[in-house]
């Protein structure tokens, strides 16, 4: 059976002599398998496809099983991505975690916007930790445990400091945070930023200057929600806290 979807390259991996198999997330078909033979040879009509971040149109025969390209076309290269370290980092987790979190099966339109919403961010030169961590967000949200910061998990208080507690999902108030005693304090900023990026979508994200020390609060905040609930050992991940490490020295 012919199938026609557009996608997003979010795995990419030799097969063969000169074939290729991508993983694509698509707006309509879940994560899709395909083989693009011949992508790896020079002359490739189709190599340029089988690239990391490729936004497309992809046109291909399955029966069962991974299926198999007949033609595409590029709707977006996203080339800007792959060119610098950096950015390649950012844009190779949230592929890896997308492909990792995300069942063959799921409904994905919604992610598949978002995350080409976080591809388009990137190349406009929105700060990535920030475009991340509500990327991360939406893929709590996906997975079903989309945290709460808004009334406190115990009691429904909603005023005054909160702790964040990411093996509740969500915030406590100063009378609950005994409840959690690895819970985080959050900064006034920092947990009025969790609200709002919550709630933002990624393709009409602006510009948001987030002071060092709030933002390594929502590092530290994000990477317990992550770790509590989706818990993935990711290789983009180890990698980008090498690269922080090495921005740091």
């Amino acid at each position: 059976m012919q199938y026609r979807v557009e996608g997003l390259v979010i795995r990419s991996t030799d097969y063969g002599e000169g074939n290729k198999i991508v993983t694509l997330l698509t707006n309509t078909h879940g994560k899709v398998g395909i083989i693009i033979r011949g992508a790896k040879k020079a002359k490739s009509r189709h190599g340029s496809l089988a690239q990391l971040f490729t936004h497309g149109e992809f046109i291909y025969f399955r029966n069962t099983g991974l299926g198999t390209l007949t033609h595409g076309e590029i709707i977006e290269s996203h080339h800007v991505l792959r060119e610098g370290l950096e950015l390649a980092a950012y844009a190779s987790y949230a592929a890896e975690l997308t492909d990792r979190a995300l069942q063959e099966d799921e409904a994905t339109a919604y992610i598949f916007e978002q995350l080409k919403g976080f591809f388009t961010a990137l190349e406009e030169g929105k700060d990535p930790e920030v475009t991340t961590y509500i990327y991360e967000l939406k893929m709590l949200q996906a997975a079903g445990y989309a945290p709460d910061f808004d009334t406190c998990m115990s009691c429904g208080n909603v005023v005054g400091s909160m702790v964040l507690s990411a093996r509740g999902g969500g915030v406590l108030c100063s009378r609950c945070s005994y409840r959690d005693p690895q819970a985080l304090a959050l900064s006034d900023g920092a947990l009025k930023l969790l609200r709002v990026f919550r709630q933002m979508d990624l393709r009409r994200l602006g510009q948001i200057q987030v002071k060092p020390e709030t933002k390594k609060l929502l590092k530290q905040g994000m990477r317990q929600l992550m770790d509590q609930h989706i818990g993935l050992q990711l290789k983009s991940r180890a990698f980008l806290d090498q690269l922080d490490k090495y921005n740091l020295e």
